[in-house]
């Protein structure tokens, strides 16, 4: 692959402010091209781009595109970067009416250069707030695509979509659907941007030719403009990639704005790396129609604030994860003491869980096109919930872990939606720990608080993923919790069932449904406060699973306190 790095625009606006200004703080920029100007970290913007692409392993050969004007600044900053100056091309342009075209400087370098490779388009002049980012992830998932490549980032609250170039991206494959170059408002509800940062495959290249000759006008001759051409009318396959960032091209604008996103993306980097990041997630009961969630049906879960697990993540120079000193332990008084700590508590405690979930979360994010930070990390956990009782403790630590990782590398709800994120902590547990398991105790996790379940075949079949609506926790009686203080793994309770359901074995297929009907009928009761209804129909539940030995009992059982007075 080839890289071809963008700095021929004339930025007359920035320059001429810049020379302007009275302060006398900026009158060591005059002059200066805006690519060369101070970018976050204090290092110059074209400095970190060539910094993140200046590998052999990843491009053949690096090309600078500038114009005559600025030509001799590109010149000494590739001496003094070792840069190759015989990769440095000049366009010819020394004014703005004289100017090609963004569209028209890559053609230049791609024909002077007679380049037949995919290639890799970057502004050389955007601010990117973040400085770690991996690009050999653009490059992998490009080349996982049978298309063309546009990276996007979602824009922060007080950026103007009619500022950008929106892009609207089908969640499921990742394709750009529509492009609108600085569209006015009420065209698109998408707030994803995209920025000059493309990949373009070599058969692709011919489109190049073709856009310039439909569009002689130099003022048609930008990338926003050949992207809604290639997408909109000739229906070219562009795939999306988000980067959790922000960019910020500064070609066109003036020394407020430059200055503005500066010291805002400058901020957001000395605040990154210091701060810890905590999470928390919570146990959960199974009040009605469990365990029917891994058989298309219905329950009503709650997660309890009395146990729960906590997860702190900071950022380090190399990752690691840290043993939890009871639950993993790695050092025994003796012999016999690790033969009764291991048949009371097993084998298997924590540390599995939160490398499975960073395994699992970097594959989801390279198949979801959102390209993480190179940034490393420290994770350890702690948690009170009791172990192998059912309570969900398992998948508190998975949901905790998710939620660090998620703050961390700025991944969205919209990246990650409730739904989706119960779906990846199952996924983490049954793919790759085998962990037998259902959706109930995830969704709660996820939702917290109470929570109503119907996971109905066709929705699942779908979507993937169920009905979830939370319940009014407002006035609930008291609830009384016991559990065995001697259990066994919690995940090889009904290890047997889903055979059974699967074979169509009529008492579990009829159970289940009998399970979905108990649970409709539990949800009126809360509905309407009707509490002795509620204790009625709990008793139900529980009996139909000790019925004919259909499931092994509970280790964990959930009880409305009678006395409660209604």
């Amino acid at each position: 692959m080839i890289c071809i790095l963008l700095v021929a625009g004339h930025g007359t606006i920035l320059e001429t402010q810049i020379k302007s200004d009275v302060t006398g703080l900026f009158a060591h920029l005059t002059g200066v091209p805006k690519a060369l100007l101070p970018g976050v970290g204090g290092k110059k913007i074209l400095d970190f781009w060539w910094e993140t692409v200046n590998t052999r392993q990843l491009f053949s050969e690096v090309y600078l595109v500038t114009n005559a004007d600025k030509y001799k600044h590109y010149e000494r900053w590739a001496t003094a970067n070792d840069f190759p100056v015989e990769n440095v091309v000049n366009d010819g342009s020394t004014t703005l009416d004289d100017r090609l075209g963004a569209v028209a400087d890559l053609e230049l370098a791609i024909r002077s250069r007679q380049l037949q490779d995919d290639i890799m388009v970057i502004a050389g002049d955007m601010l990117c707030a973040d400085q770690n980012f991996d690009i050999a992830q653009v490059i992998r998932f490009f080349r996982s695509k049978p298309g063309e490549l546009a990276i996007y980032y979602e824009l922060e609250s007080g950026e103007k979509s009619y500022t950008r170039g929106i892009v609207e991206v089908c969640p499921n494959t990742h394709r750009v659907m529509r492009f609108f170059e600085k569209p006015q408002e009420g065209v698109t509800a998408s707030r994803l941007a995209s920025v000059v940062f493309y990949c373009l495959s070599r058969e692709s290249l011919l489109y190049i030719s073709e856009f310039l000759i439909q569009h002689p006008d130099v003022n048609d001759r930008t990338f926003g403009t050949f992207w809604e051409w290639l997408i909109n009318e000739e229906k070219v396959p562009v795939y999306g990639m988000k980067l959790p960032t922000g960019f910020q091209l500064i070609g066109q604008v003036g020394l407020s704005d430059y200055t503005k996103w500066l010291a805002h993306y400058s901020s957001k980097q000395q605040l990154s790396p210091s701060k810890p990041i905590t999470c928390r997630s919570f146990a959960r009961v199974g009040l009605m129609g469990n365990p029917s969630d891994g058989f298309n049906g219905k329950t009503i879960a709650m997660s309890i604030a009395n146990f729960w697990a906590e997860v702190t993540l900071m950022e380090s120079q190399t990752l690691v994860l840290l043993p939890h000193p009871l639950n993993d332990p790695t050092e025994f008084g003796s012999l016999q003491d690790l033969f009764r700590i291991s048949r009371k508590e097993g084998y298997l405690g924590g540390l599995r869980l939160l490398q499975a979930t960073c395994k699992k979360f970097y594959q989801f994010c390279s198949e979801q096109g959102i390209a993480l930070s190179k940034q490393n990390f420290t994770l350890k956990y702690d948690t009170n919930i009791p172990r192998q009782v059912g309570l969900a403790g398992s998948s508190a630590i998975v949901s905790a872990t998710l939620k660090c990782l998620m703050k961390f590398y700025n991944i969205t709800d919209n990246d990650l939606p409730k739904p989706i994120r119960a779906n990846f902590i199952l996924n983490v547990e049954t793919d790759e720990l085998f962990i037998t398991a259902g959706l109930q105790d995830r969704v709660v996790q996820v939702y917290e608080g109470l929570v109503y379940m119907d996971f109905n075949k066709q929705l699942m079949d779908e979507r993937g993923y169920g009905e979830y609506i939370p319940l009014d926790m407002s006035d609930l009686p008291w609830f009384w919790l016991a559990y065995l203080g001697n259990p066994s793994d919690s995940g090889r309770i009904h290890s047997n069932v889903r055979q059974r359901w699967l074979n169509g074995e009529s008492a579990v297929v009829e159970a289940m449904k009998s399970f979905a009907e108990l649970t409709d009928q539990a949800r009126a009761a809360f509905q309407c406060k009707d509490w002795p209804r509620l204790a009625q129909l709990m008793d139900e539940n529980f009996e139909l699973r000790r019925y004919d030995a259909l499931f092994q009992p509970s280790k964990s059982q959930t009880k409305l306190n009678r006395s409660f007075d209604c």
